[in-house]
């Protein structure tokens, strides 16, 4: 059969199409494969190929896309929605495709997504039959078009007399097949140029409603003939698609309240939130990582977001009384006291409840795990799951043998080696019963977290999850797949308003051509996870994926790293601008008797003793305390006077205006952020000072933005092809001005927080300016709440008081509820798909249900990398469910802003 690939697409000078498909021919569905397409006119790219019979027999019909190869070497794939290539009908011989390229950020593609398809918008469409479908036809209409409800259906009306000669009441009927319509129409005899639209009508009544936007679609028949069959794939019928809005909760599990719980948010909890939320009109529940962190036993492993593994689910989240059923009820002794006594506590006692839990656990395990083990349902589990289970068990097993978390002391065992995991993963082997425990409670884990997700589904509430950008540097992964990750560096982020010395985080960084190199099997297999439990997810730090901020291990801030990738800075440039002073004194820490009186006034004495003295004056930090890293092994005691030497010496080597590549020698170097702000700076002659400054600014806002671009577009439209789950980022911080443009193209959903301005020329963003792609939020768990911050900033909350609620008055020092009705209304009539709130700025709208002290609702304080994730909800969720005076306000206020929208 005779093929021919015709789309229209508007190519820049060394750009190219390209076409790849199921069949042998079209390359197999492989890219380094696909097919160059030919360059037809102005508009048209196009490709003739012959597909064997054979072909079309395997596989039935064919399934295809387009790739747009730009010049460098990147690619850009259209969003895959479904285009197949159909067996002819007998008497045809050649099939000519009319296509228009799918691009991944149109809106009407969110609405494909699986917590769209299958739950938000979920419906039984009664079957719609084309009036031609019993006579041969010639030429075929494909679009697509959801949102439409089952009492309206599309149809396609135009000049021609096949096409109803534009009569309403002769409009041809479409076929209907999920949110793609099809009209077959038998066109011989057209021969001329066409025009036609789509058009919705009521079902019932058969009148039509609207048409589609825009100027008439345009065919010249006589172009578009062929022996065979004609196709076009219209994309999208051009209508609004940005409609449709909904409401989110945000709230840890550990933060869940009930009756019921053990001092902590259980998966057994979700249900009632979710109980919650139908009654309120929230239509999404945003969590924060689920993924076990258990390393040191202590409470320090209430950090969500350094997951020892990122598959397995933390042991915390366990219902131990659905666990043991009626059948083991007996083992949980005392569980009712325990209980009582934890679940009064304001906070998560994490030590407390991992002590209780572990222990319960593994009572059970010795007296059911036998009844799990031989069931089908386990097997099931485990054969889908035993790529990650097996190694995670034996991971778990071995960091109790050996009594420390960290894979290097492991002795023999700190290699990882596949076969000793077989061997000790057998249930026949004398190790099992040791590494069955950790099977065992992540089978339990999985029952729970999946019966919780089914049952948010079955109320029309997706849950969204949260993917976060690093992993433990002594966890699974790195253990079993060390050169995915560079163990030399940390991941963290460069400083903010929030953190005023950067973030250090201590995750590895990864080795992205390494993963390329596999077709980044390790995030997809991630992701496939992520979508056993969640219908959509977050990706903590996005902007990870155009470049890290990397650490170097022998440094304790965040404010010691560098962007990687990042095209360097050259000492020719520094010679050819006229910078007068040597690299030495732009890479090393400026210490002169000016700058230590400066930075410690007569406190400097305490710094003396660590420093040597030089010929020339200047000071150089004595070896014992040259690094971070050396100076918190030296003075690691909690002592006021130990801990401000100590954060001196930290400062002093930050002190610094350049970092050198250490691979480089010393042939590239990369700035210091807030190079400004360093004594080392300020003490520059003037004329040194306007020329780094501006070398500064190029180097940050300039020169980096299309090498990170191509760094994301080598990554995310690989790992967003693989999951058909909804995708937000979280694109917060220093945002490239390429970031937007990337997610636009992918269709992945930004996160704006009125707080938060991407725009640096504003104090706040207005929710009423967000895109319809995002979710607009007033705060984030690493964010004061509502009425925590307005607290913290008299001058800025008088600003924000006039400007964005239009109050002339001084404001209250307190946060009234009125204040954070208007907040959230704000949000909720913003043009964003999703407004999403955290519990906690909910209920404080509510002056009789709001927790008394502001101060105890925050979650994370993003500057403490010590901090205690232990913030409980201080009402039950059970009482939430009560409050009916509060519950129909909030519903009120969403329904209105779905209305308003």
């Amino acid at each position: 059969m005779k093929v021919t690939f015709r789309i229209r697409f508007y190519t820049q000078p060394g750009q190219v199409l390209r076409v790849t498909g199921d069949a042998t021919l079209l390359g197999e569905n492989r890219t380094d494969k696909s097919l160059r397409m030919h360059y037809q006119d102005t508009q048209f790219w196009t490709l003739d190929v012959e597909i064997p019979e054979s072909e079309l027999q395997i596989h039935g019909s064919i399934r295809y896309r387009y790739i747009l190869e730009r010049e460098g070497g990147d690619w850009i794939e259209e969003w895959n929605t479904g285009r197949v290539i159909e067996p002819l009908v007998p008497g045809q011989d050649s099939c000519l495709l009319i296509d228009t390229w799918n691009h991944a950020g149109d809106i009407h593609h969110v609405f494909q997504s699986s917590p769209f398809r299958k739950v938000l918008l979920k419906k039984e469409f009664s079957p719609v039959r084309s009036l031609w479908s019993d006579v041969r036809f010639t030429h075929r209409f494909i679009v697509q078009c959801p949102l439409l409800p089952d009492h309206e259906e599309l149809c396609l009306t135009g000049s021609e007399v096949a096409m109803g000669n534009w009569k309403k009441d002769e409009a041809i009927a479409m076929s209907r097949s999920g949110d793609t319509w099809h009209a077959a129409l038998d066109m011989r005899e057209s021969d001329r140029p066409s025009t036609y639209k789509y058009a919705v009508r009521d079902r019932q009544s058969g009148q039509i409603l609207r048409y589609e936007d825009g100027e008439n679609r345009i065919i010249d028949l006589c172009d578009y003939r062929a022996d065979g069959m004609v196709v076009f794939q219209d994309g999208a019928a051009r209508f609004r698609y940005d409609t449709w809005k909904g409401a989110g909760i945000a709230i840890p599990v550990f933060s869940l309240r009930s009756e019921k719980g053990f001092g902590v948010g259980e998966f057994t909890d979700i249900p009632g939130l979710v109980d919650w939320a139908s009654l309120t009109g929230i239509r999404m529940i945003q969590l924060l990582p689920v993924n076990d962190t258990t390393s040191t036993g202590t409470w320090t492993d209430s950090y969500p977001y350094s997951a020892v593994s990122a598959f397995a689910l933390h042991p915390l989240y366990l219902n131990l009384e659905q666990a043991a059923g009626n059948q083991y009820a007996h083992l949980l002794s005392d569980y009712a006291a325990e209980r009582q006594r934890l679940n009064s506590l304001m906070n998560v006692d994490y030590e407390a409840v991992m002590r209780y839990k572990l222990v319960m656990i593994r009572r059970l395990y010795d007296h059911s795990s036998k009844e799990i083990f031989n069931s089908t349902e386990y097997a099931e589990f485990y054969r889908d799951n035993e790529y990650w289970l097996a190694p995670y068990a034996v991971f778990c097993h071995l960091r109790e043998k050996y009594g420390t978390p960290f894979p290097q002391d492991w002795k023999k065992d700190g290699r990882y080696d596949p076969k000793m995991v077989a061997r000790y993963c057998d249930p026949s082997s004398s190790f099992f019963p040791r590494i069955g425990l950790y099977l065992f409670t992540q089978f339990l884990l999985h029952k729970q977290l999946s019966e919780a997700h089914d049952y948010a589904n079955s109320k029309e509430i997706i849950l969204k999850g949260d993917i976060p950008i690093g992993v433990n540097r002594h966890g699974v992964e790195a253990w079993m797949e060390p050169d995915l990750f560079d163990l030399e560096m940390q991941a963290g982020a460069p400083p903010d308003d929030f953190a005023i010395k950067g973030q250090n985080w201590g995750f590895p960084t990864y080795r992205w051509p390494r993963m390329q190199e596999d077709g980044y099997v390790w995030w997809k297999k991630r992701f496939g996870q992520m979508s056993r439990y969640f219908d959509a997810f977050r990706i903590d730090h996005i902007l990870g994926f155009f470049r890290i901020w990397s650490i170097p291990m022998d440094s304790v801030e965040g404010i010691m790293g560098r962007f990687v990738p990042a095209l360097p800075v050259k000492p020719h440039e520094l010679l050819e601008r006229g910078v007068s002073v040597n690299i030495d004194r732009l890479i090393r820490p400026y210490i002169t008797d000016a700058v230590l009186w400066e930075m410690f006034g007569p406190s400097m004495k305490n710094i003396q003793p660590y420093l040597i003295q030089l010929e020339d004056g200047t000071y150089r930090l004595s070896g014992e305390v040259s690094t971070q890293r050396k100076v918190e092994a030296l003075l690691n005691g909690n002592q006021p006077e130990v801990a401000v030497t100590r954060q001196g010496l930290f400062d002093l080597i930050s002190n610094v205006l350049m970092f050198e590549d250490p691979s480089s020698q010393g042939t590239s170097l990369h700035f210091r952020f807030n190079m400004a702000t360093t004594p080392s700076y300020r003490h520059l002659p003037e004329s040194d000072k306007l020329l780094l400054q501006e070398l500064y600014v190029d180097y940050f806002f300039r020169r980096q933005d299309q090498n990170w671009k191509r760094e994301a577009l080598r990554k995310l439209p690989a790992l967003k092809r693989c999951t058909d789950m909804l995708i937000c980022g979280e694109d917060l911080g220093l945002v490239p001005s390429c970031v937007p443009d990337v997610m636009n193209q992918l269709g992945i959903l930004s996160m704006e927080v009125q707080r938060m301005p991407k725009d640096p020329g504003q104090e706040f963003f207005r929710p009423s300016k967000a895109p319809y792609l995002s979710v607009v939020t007033p705060s984030s768990h690493d964010m004061s709440t509502i009425r925590g911050w307005w607290q913290e900033d008299g001058e800025q909350r008088q600003r924000f008081f006039l400007h964005e609620l239009g109050q002339y008055a001084r404001p209250p020092k307190e946060c009234e509820p009125w204040i954070v009705r208007n907040i959230i209304r704000q949000h909720l009539q913003s043009p964003a798909q999703w407004s999403v709130f955290q519990f906690q700025d909910l209920i404080a709208m509510s002056g009789e249900l709001r927790q008394e002290n502001a101060e105890d609702e925050r979650i994370n304080e993003p500057s403490n990398p010590r901090h205690y994730w232990r913030y409980r909800m201080h009402i039950t969720l059970e009482q939430l469910m009560t409050e009916d005076g509060f519950n129909d306000m909030l519903l009120g206020m969403i329904s209105e802003g779905v209305r308003k929208h």
